[in-house]
């Protein structure tokens, strides 16, 4: 139904390759415009999709099952594959879509995200290229969380921001974007 559609932010050329960017629990995908994100990202050539989960910024709220809703997001945004950067809240979508529908994530960016102690164990060297990225002061999941979810995928690297806290990116954005693009590049179609 119409009034229950995802707000969601569009930018960078429609062949690129989509990159997915959720959000925590008290940003919305306003945030990643103001950080800068959004231009890094299409000015270096990939489809950019910044969203609004259910009940944040311009989303209204509507039930949501998350053990499905990451490959319902994919759908209602005509979206076959992307990179999903999804930091702390909307791990709890994101995670369970890498599990369960490997083939639709060309790449993971977790940041410190909700259910990473729980889903590292069902991972079990999933296919996914994954940067898990971490801040080095995050108060909420100790940064040892990170060297964890790691673990369950088969190709995965590590990055924990010096200083940062737990919404890292925040804290240290020359560096995440930095290593955002530079993971991007590493992807295979």
């Amino acid at each position: 139904m119409p009034d229950a559609s995802l707000f969601h932010i569009s930018a960078g050329p429609e062949q690129g390759r989509v990159v997915l960017l959720l959000h925590g629990a008290a940003f919305d995908a306003s945030t990643w415009q103001k950080l800068g994100t959004i231009d890094v990202l299409a000015k270096a050539g990939y489809r950019i999709v910044a969203v609004d989960l259910p009940g944040h910024g311009h989303s209204p709220q509507r039930p949501t099952d998350p053990s499905t809703f990451g490959a319902e997001m994919l759908d209602e945004l005509g979206i076959d594959r992307a990179v999903v950067v999804s930091p702390s809240m909307s791990g709890r979508f994101s995670l369970p879509l890498v599990l369960q529908h490997p083939e639709r994530v060309a790449g993971f960016v977790p940041i410190a995200p909700v259910g990473a102690v729980e889903f590292a164990k069902k991972l079990h060297e999933s296919p996914v290229p994954t940067l898990v990225v971490w801040g080095e002061e995050d108060q909420l999941f100790p940064p040892s969380q990170a060297r964890s979810l790691a673990a369950g995928f088969a190709r995965a690297k590590v990055l924990i921001l010096a200083g940062a806290r737990h919404p890292a990116y925040l804290d240290r954005p020359e560096e995440f974007h930095t290593a955002l693009l530079k993971f991007l590049a590493t992807l295979d179609d």
